[in-house]
């Protein structure tokens, strides 16, 4: 593991810092982390990013704006559009001199992946999409926690366990401990939880511009928890379709999440689609 670095960007007149760390040797096949809404890059764990890049490549993770140690804009106004989140990730690339890269994108950030995939088609080698949706499919419900009092840590620290409990379907592989040390961890290196916790939702999304999933052109893996209570089976099932030649990877009895437990299995995986 390498240590954090910050990167200066500069986006619509405003200068933006994002925070990116990699692992393993920066001669190996790129291979860039995107996570989700509301999610640092702390969410893809030390461990797997390090079982990543064991197998020969260079592993990028970095916080979105609104998380971790990027820019963060008030509660409510995200001062960004999907598209510059996007951009984003292409500045993420040019700062470790990366040509083109293996993108991985997640949730929300399965978007961003697409949105590489179609407009920044010479920086992309192939696309995993983890969790996601074309959006075609109705999404599913879990019973999520109350918003929490976000000037109460310990509220917050119980928010986001709850919150992911729910996410996690009710998989066995759910560890309540585990996203507790790993949620104070990020708690108390990121911004304000406001921010955090309702920016995401509230940007425009505004990209991609030159396509959609039938237009990607690069090899394509799609990831789907088998119990995912938001984007449950059939979505992962449309995506795969969706995205000509696209091999879809079913993860048994696991949520909206990658945890410890299928390691075994993603990680193999990622490693053959990307070799």
């Amino acid at each position: 593991m390498n240590p954090e670095v910050l990167i200066a960007v500069e986006s619509d007149g405003q200068q933006v810092r994002l925070c990116a760390q990699s692992f393993g040797d920066p001669a190996d096949p790129a291979i860039l982390l995107i996570h989700g809404a509301s999610a640092s890059m702390l969410w893809w764990e030390e461990e797997l990013c390090e079982r990543i890049a064991a197998g020969g490549r260079f592993v990028i993770r970095f916080d979105n704006r609104d998380t971790g140690r990027s820019t963060f804009y008030p509660p409510g106004e995200p001062g960004y559009k999907h598209s510059d989140l996007v951009a984003d990730a292409v500045a993420v690339l040019d700062a470790y001199d990366v040509e083109r890269a293996h993108v991985v994108g997640r949730s929300m950030s399965g978007g961003t992946a697409l949105a590489l995939a179609v407009d920044h088609p010479g920086r992309v080698v192939t696309v995993t999409f983890v969790t996601t949706t074309t959006g075609d499919v109705e999404m599913g419900s879990a019973d999520f926690p109350p918003e929490p009092d976000p000037t109460d840590a310990d509220k917050v620290l119980d928010h986001l366990v709850g919150a992911m409990a729910a996410y996690s379907g009710g998989s066995p592989h759910f560890d309540p401990a585990a996203v507790r040390a790993l949620g104070e961890r990020d708690l108390a290196r990121g911004g304000p939880i406001a921010s955090t916790l309702a920016n995401h939702y509230l940007m425009e999304f505004d990209a991609p511009a030159n396509g959609g999933f039938g237009d990607i052109a690069v090899p394509t893996l799609v990831v789907q928890g088998e119990v995912d209570p938001v984007f449950g089976p059939r979505h992962g099932e449309a995506l795969a379709a969706a995205v000509p030649g696209a091999r879809l990877l079913v993860l048994p009895d696991t949520g909206h999440d990658v945890p410890p437990p299928t390691w075994d299995l993603f990680v193999p995986a990622l490693l053959e689609h990307t070799a």
